[in-house]
């Protein structure tokens, strides 16, 4: 069965979509939200989120940790970020490849924002056995897509917790549409 090569999901977060964007689209808080993810570094000036924006993750999985190097392919504020992971590495980005695409989309929704996040595998010279193989290494058993699939509902609700609480409103169900 060939693999799944892009999940998403979305949730309604009740604030501004430009907010949310605001939130999203700086790499340096990503740590906030992401089960992974650890923080960044971008690369250069980093006063707003612009396409061409590169910078440096620090991510870990249990007891691995890695950096991944990525540039910002869409900036578009309250309406859409993006951006390519191109490298990747123990401490630094050293083997360079084409690896994801993380896409986030804002829609204002009665007072509201639905954000839809969005994992493309752009690990497309791989054969499907190899992939399938390396990524159930990685993740203790999963592809990467059922692994995405549950970081992105993770990075979703910490998303939404934060940013209703941070706007006095009280907490309510958190699943997704």
């Amino acid at each position: 069965m060939p693999r799944t090569m892009s999940v998403s999901d979305s949730i309604l977060i009740r604030t501004d979509p430009s907010l949310v964007y605001e939130q999203l689209s700086d790499p340096t808080a990503m740590g906030r939200w992401s089960p992974e993810n650890r923080g960044a570094r971008v690369l250069g000036v980093h006063s707003g989120a612009y396409v061409g924006m590169v910078f440096e993750g620090r991510n870990k999985r249990g007891s691995f940790r890695w950096t991944t190097r990525c540039t910002v392919t869409a900036a578009e504020p309250g309406v859409r970020f993006a951006f390519r992971v191109h490298a990747i590495g123990a401490r630094r980005p050293r083997l360079r490849a084409p690896i994801a695409l993380w896409e986030y989309h804002f829609e204002a929704v009665d007072g509201a924002t639905r954000v839809t996040e969005t994992w493309t595998d752009h690990r497309r010279a791989w054969p499907d056995f190899l992939a399938d193989s390396f990524d159930r290494v990685a993740t203790r058993g999963q592809t990467f897509a059922e692994f995405q699939r549950g970081n992105i509902r993770t990075t979703l609700n910490r998303l939404k917790a934060v940013l209703e609480q941070d706007a006095g409103l009280a907490p309510e169900d958190s699943h997704g549409e």
